[in-house]
């Protein structure tokens, strides 16, 4: 049997043994770290070579849709987090920091991946993967602007502007290729590059579970407590958003800002926040990537119905 064609076939079941590997193997996320950064951008280059060039970019009016939504999800939602946090006085918490860094986060690249496995038309994810991302550097100065504390706001933009470049080199490489060397790819093709996707998800989570590990040996139950408050903030934010658009948005963008509502790249905010502010909350980062590859398996019915 051919490898690729079965990791598409049964994609979330490899996004959840990638899970299982990280966990019970912390070990290999040493020699993993370099590969990370690398296997970001194959994955990026596979999912958009899957897309059809000319729904990409999308019509004027979808993108006005996307805008909006990345100011409700970046802006409103943060703010909104951070008025809590200081009335209630919990701003320096690890509940309320953490809150705070993944409502004000752009979509995490792999999105329109995730659109695919529940079997959704990805381009009005990737479209939120751009803009969020090239949009971060206004989003994110009303946030850093109310918490000075958090840390350096010029490495967050420059995380951004790097990751936002990277997206748009290989954007543009991908689509050069569907219109000249996959103008008309088989449906084996395509379910190749979805294979494909799914195993580079798999070993990239590899990478970023140790912190997990660790702390559910030295702390069990602290490490239940992360993991239990991302499904729940992960899950809940999924379900909250597409109980509110499924009636409003076409199925496929409802499907598309309902799972990115959920599903953030944080890990752009790590790279600025002090280590002081980073210390209680590392194992949240972890913990994050287990809803978020377990979305395809659970959040199917949801999605699919």
């Amino acid at each position: 049997m051919n490898l690729l064609l079965w990791a598409a076939r049964n994609g979330p079941y490899v996004l959840v043994s990638g899970l299982v590997v990280g966990l019970l193997l912390p070990g290999l996320a040493e020699p993993m770290r370099p590969l990370l950064p690398p296997l970001v951008v194959l994955l990026l280059f596979v999912t958009i070579l899957r897309m059809e060039p000319a729904a990409i970019l999308g019509s004027l009016a979808d993108l006005r849709q996307v805008t909006t939504t990345v100011v409700g999800f970046q802006v409103l939602t943060p703010l909104a987090v951070l008025a809590i946090g200081i009335v209630g006085g919990w701003t320096g918490t690890a509940v309320i920091l953490s809150l705070l860094i993944m409502t004000a986060a752009p979509s995490i690249s792999g999105s329109p991946n995730l659109c695919m496995m529940l079997g959704s038309p990805a381009e009005h994810a990737m479209r939120l993967v751009v803009v969020g991302t090239a949009a971060l550097p206004l989003t994110a100065l009303p946030v850093f602007w109310l918490m000075p504390e958090l840390g350096d706001l010029s490495a967050v933009l420059k995380a951004a502007f790097k990751l936002f470049l990277t997206i748009s080199i290989v954007t543009l490489v991908a689509v050069g290729l569907r219109q000249t060397v996959l103008r008309n790819p088989s449906q084996k093709t395509l379910l190749k590059l979805e294979g494909l996707a799914a195993i580079t998800l798999a070993v990239f989570v590899i990478g970023l579970m140790p912190s997990v590990s660790t702390t559910a040996l030295n702390d069990p139950w602290l490490a239940g407590f992360w993991i239990a408050f991302a499904c729940f903030l992960n899950f809940a934010a999924q379900i909250a958003t597409f109980r509110l658009t499924r009636n409003r948005l076409p199925p496929a963008q409802a499907t598309a800002v309902s799972l990115i509502a959920g599903n953030r790249n944080i890990a752009l905010f790590f790279v600025a926040l002090p280590p002081e502010v980073t210390a209680p909350i590392m194992v949240f980062i972890g913990a994050y990537q287990i809803p978020m590859y377990l979305t395809p398996l659970i959040m199917r019915r949801m999605y699919c119905a």
